[in-house]
């Protein structure tokens, strides 16, 4: 089964079977603009719930990234650092930035499903 939360530091993870995908919603994406650049996670670090582990760049500013669970850095959208701007057109689906072995799966429980994040974000 898969589960899509959401954080809020407007990123998103969806759960399968103990490991996540993450990326930036579709409002933070909005927010930024174009982006045209991004610092991805190092591979195979250990990283914990709330970590800065990259770094979004737009037009308009920079922002950071952050883990929203503990766990091992997995996978890293090499697909991200060649064309940034993949995210502006498909934030929740193939921009992800990381995929991450969660190790603490308590941690889920502090972020919210997507009718909270929509009340979050209207």
């Amino acid at each position: 089964m898969t589960e899509k939360k959401y954080t809020q530091d407007h990123e998103w993870i969806e759960i399968t079977d103990g490991v996540g995908k993450v990326g930036i919603t579709d409002n933070a994406q909005e927010q930024l603009g174009d982006v045209v650049f991004f610092e991805l996670p190092e591979l195979n670090k250990s990283v914990n719930k709330g970590d800065q582990v990259g770094v979004v760049e737009s037009v308009k500013a920079a922002s950071e990234l952050y883990s929203p669970v503990s766990g091992e850095i997995l996978e890293i959208n090499e697909e991200l650092k060649n064309n940034p701007s993949m995210v502006n057109s498909d934030a929740e689906n193939s921009a992800w930035f990381m995929k991450i072995k969660i190790t603490d799966t308590n941690e889920l429980e502090d972020l919210m499903n997507f009718e909270q994040y929509k009340k979050l974000i209207s």
